[in-house]
């Protein structure tokens, strides 16, 4: 990874799962990171991390948060944006449904105030997951969603060029998300994941990987890396 040492990386949602993980490659690496979070903490070894509390959503908030960091390298958005609905769509509460769009909404806001503040050779990594191409039942919401931050990446490369932006998409994955403990955990990741040519759940660390390769290769915008075990196979 010798294109991050040295670099200027902001993380939304840089405090725990998939972020949090990215956040402690970046600064592995070589990078200077600043953790961005609504909750803005997280346990651990926080040496040569800057931790910030901004909320995606925050248009306000992430102007000063860009502006005080400006110019940086590399922009990571793993933030959720809120709660994410569940269940059949003729069932679903239509607000639930709309509500699960504050992750689109949360990465459009980061993209469009954070690349004024981007360097010209810099690169943006959005995270999307494995149902925006391979809808599971009780997930239209979150596929909807991930079609809609695919779609959107992917259309903004010209107008963004020569700053680069691609897309890293999880399948299952075992975090904090995952309100389950114990047996019960076991069980759910076990039985999601039997069919797949990787029969088992990823980690937060095997996701960054794949961040940190988009971060890293120059040669890469308008992408997708999938990292979710086969699951969008046939």
């Amino acid at each position: 990874m010798k294109n991050i040492s040295g670099k200027k990386a902001i993380v939304l949602g840089g405090t725990s799962g998939i972020g949090l993980a990215t956040t402690l490659q970046l600064k592995e690496a070589g990078a200077n990171v600043i953790a961005a979070s609504r909750r803005g903490t997280f346990e651990g070894d926080t040496s040569g991390i800057t931790l910030e509390k901004v909320d995606i959503l925050d248009r306000e908030g992430l102007e000063a948060l860009f502006k005080k960091h400006a110019p940086f390298d590399f922009l990571v958005c793993a933030a959720t944006g809120g709660a994410r609905a569940r269940g059949p769509f003729l069932e679903m509460d239509l607000d639930g449904f709309q509500g699960s769009f504050a992750k689109l909404w949360g990465y459009t806001n980061a993209v469009r105030i954070g690349t004024q503040y981007l360097a010209e050779d810099g690169a943006i990594t959005l995270v999307s997951g494995s149902p925006a191409r391979k809808c599971s039942p009780g997930m239209i919401a979150i596929s909807t969603v991930g079609n809609a931050v695919e779609g959107f990446a992917r259309g903004i490369v010209p107008e963004i060029a020569p700053r680069r932006i691609n897309l890293v998409s999880p399948g299952l994955i075992d975090t904090p998300m995952v309100g389950l403990e114990g047996e019960a955990r076991e069980a759910h990741f076990k039985n999601a994941t039997s069919g797949q040519p990787v029969p088992r759940a990823g980690g937060s660390d095997e996701v960054a990987q794949g961040i940190l390769l988009t971060l890293s290769n120059q040669f890469m915008t308008g992408a997708t890396i999938d990292v979710d075990g086969g699951i969008l196979l046939p």
